[in-house]
C-alpha cells in the first residue's frame, strides 16, 4: 500500500493508479474531536495541489481538507457525509473523504511516508 501524508495531515493511498483514496490523519481527528460535519468537492471537479477541496467540522472546530496532489475528483464517501463520525472511528478506512484520478504522480514525492509523518505529527 502507498500511503503517503500531508503537512495538513490528510493521507493519500495511491494503490490504485486510476484513483487515489483522500483523507484525514488519526492526528488531525484526534486533534479535532469528535467530527459532526463534512462538507465533500463535488466529483467532476479539478483542483491543484493545496488548493482547499473540502471542510470537516468538529464539536470543537472546523478545519479545511486540502488537495495533497493536483487530479480530477472522481468519487465522494457518501457513507461519511451521512455518518461523519467515521472520520474518527476510522479514518485511514472506511472515513476516507474523496477519491481523485492524479493529474502528477510526481507531486507523491512531496509528501511525506508514514515514519516522516510520524515524526512530522508528533512535534504539531
Amino acid at each position: 500500500m502507498t500511503v503517503k501524508f500531508s503537512k495538513e495531515h490528510e493521507w493519500i493511498n495511491a494503490a490504485d493508479a486510476a484513483a487515489a483514496v483522500v483523507g484525514i490523519t488519526v492526528h488531525a481527528q484526534d486533534a479535532l474531536g469528535d467530527v459532526v460535519f463534512v462538507d465533500l468537492p463535488e466529483v467532476g471537479k479539478t483542483f491543484a495541489q493545496g488548493d482547499v477541496a473540502g471542510v470537516v467540522e468538529s464539536v470543537k472546530a472546523a478545519a479545511d481538507v486540502y488537495m495533497p496532489v493536483s487530479g480530477e475528483i472522481v468519487e465522494v464517501n457518501e457513507a461519511l457525509r451521512a455518518d461523519p463520525a467515521l472520520a474518527n472511528s476510522d479514518p485511514l478506512g472506511a472515513g476516507w473523504f474523496f477519491k481523485v484520478k492524479l493529474s502528477d504522480a510526481a507531486q507523491l514525492g512531496d509528501l511525506m511516508d508514514e515514519t516522516a509523518y510520524t515524526a512530522f505529527a508528533a512535534n504539531a
